[in-house]
């Protein structure tokens, strides 16, 4: 008993000695890590250019430029530098002179450091050490969005009214010379197969290559439809005969034609054969033709896939 207590004394002395170690060792390091961090250090690092000030009516074809700049500071903002991206400021309303369809960006290191830079930093060199920012006026258009997709409904599902994108069109924003070629936008392909519900979807638009230099009101849409539950019906609709000539008689038979379609069940009730027009013209039959070919002229706007059953009526002149 008395050996296990002085084991367990031993090995308590000897996990404190470890632990005063690992807290001098700790505590050397942070020492050693702020005495590099104080010094000072040179290096070059790209500055992302921040515009601001821009005139409304014009906007920046170049957008992705920017400045090289070596800098002679401290560890610690060095350290600040690598962890956030750094940006210079160029105020288009004072910092820039204009020339022609540019803007010339040339302000010295000195002018830098006192506007931009604390006192702890010193810059040492820019490239380049001009900057030239193209601008072309900005055109405003609206633009249709077109639904690029494959959509399939479950065998017996439909929708009454066309699909809809909301919005349907958007607006565009840019160079006239990029704005004036887009007469429409695609969604990006979209399919859905076997649907039955409701639709509801958020498509992104498939925006052009040239996209940066543009900003859009919208870059989706959401796609919508009401889905339906949908039937065959068939009625006989009367045939009538158009553009007999004057002194022409004639009899024809069947008299009536058998339409199929589809609807939806919520409307089945509604259709009537009043709704349909099934007409033969006589001034299309040729030379020893002795069949009209019926044709569907009208139907309802609420029915599908409406097709007459029957292709030929036959008919005989009597006088």
């Amino acid at each position: 008993m008395i050996k296990k207590i002085k084991s367990e004394i031993s090995a308590s002395i000897k996990n404190k000695r470890i632990n005063v170690f690992l807290l001098f060792l700790l505590f050397s390091f942070v020492i050693l890590i702020f005495s590099k961090l104080s010094k000072d250090y040179t290096n070059t690092i790209a500055f992302k250019i921040d515009k601001v000030n821009v005139p409304k009516e014009q906007v920046i074809l170049n957008d992705s430029a920017t400045l090289d700049i070596t800098l002679k500071t401290h560890g610690f903002k060095w350290l600040n530098y690598y962890f956030k991206k750094p940006k210079v400021t160029i105020d288009f309303s004072k910092d820039v002179t204009k020339k022609d369809s540019r803007y010339i960006y040339n302000k010295s290191k000195a002018y830098l450091n006192n506007t931009q830079f604390d006192k702890q930093v010193e810059i040492l060199s820019i490239s380049p050490d001009t900057l030239i920012f193209r601008y072309d006026v900005n055109m405003v258009k609206k633009v249709p969005v077109k639904l690029k997709g494959n959509i399939k409904f479950s065998a017996g599902y439909n929708t009454n009214n066309p699909i809809l994108l909301e919005p349907d069109s958007i607006t565009v924003i840019g160079p006239h010379v990029l704005v004036s070629k887009i007469e429409y936008l695609e969604t990006k392909e979209i399919v859905l197969n076997d649907i039955r519900t409701n639709l509801n979807e958020k498509v992104p638009i498939q925006l052009p290559d040239n996209s940066l230099d543009l900003k859009f009101s919208n870059t989706s849409v959401n796609l919508k439809a009401t889905v339906e539950k949908f039937t065959e019906g068939t009625l006989k609709i009367p045939v009538k005969i158009i553009n007999i000539p004057k002194g022409v008689k004639l009899k024809y038979f069947p008299k009536e034609v058998n339409v199929s379609y589809y609807v939806s069940l919520n409307n089945f009730s509604t259709i009537k054969v009043n709704d349909f027009n099934v007409v033969c013209d006589y001034a299309k039959i040729t030379s020893n033709q002795s069949v009209l070919v019926p044709e569907l002229v009208s139907y309802p706007s609420i029915v599908k896939n409406a097709k007459i059953n029957q292709h030929q009526i036959e008919f005989i002149i009597t006088k």
